[in-house]
């Protein structure tokens, strides 16, 4: 198996499940039914996380650039699965936790969000053009 698939993404799905797995353990008992759907919303999230990361491959990065433009898989869909599956993971462990009031941190994560959405973009349309345009226009966020 490559060096790059390891980090990229059997690496951040083992971490993320032993994340998951001691958020979903640390509350204490009982396993009520908000928790367990919780636990399949962050599930969600995660296998979201680590299929469009997947996706990307080598195209990943943390600061915007335009490497490739990759229009397969998720991304045939969405062009931020990243950021989607983010919060749904997120929205996920707010259930678990049992704490509604964390999803407060979506009125703050959902606009940065959306604006390092922007400044991908712009990158993005600088670079490929019209082939960039049309595959947004065909996508959702």
């Amino acid at each position: 198996m490559e060096r790059g698939t390891i980090l990229r993404v059997w690496l951040p799905m083992v971490g993320g499940l032993l994340v998951l797995g001691w958020i979903f353990h640390s509350v204490p008992e009982p396993y009520g039914l908000p928790r367990l759907i919780g636990l399949v919303v962050a599930l969600i999230g995660l296998a979201g996380v680590i299929l469009s990361r997947y996706t990307l491959g080598r195209s990943f990065s943390i600061a915007p650039k335009a490497t490739a433009l990759v229009t397969s898989g998720i991304y045939s869909r969405i062009r931020n699965p990243i950021y989607i599956s983010g919060m749904i993971f997120l929205i996920g462990v707010a259930l678990i936790v049992e704490r509604p009031k964390l999803l407060a941190i979506l009125l703050v994560l959902i606009p940065m969000q959306i604006l390092r959405a922007r400044r991908e973009a712009a990158v993005l349309e600088a670079k490929f053009g019209d082939a960039y345009r049309e595959y947004r226009r065909r996508t959702w966020f």
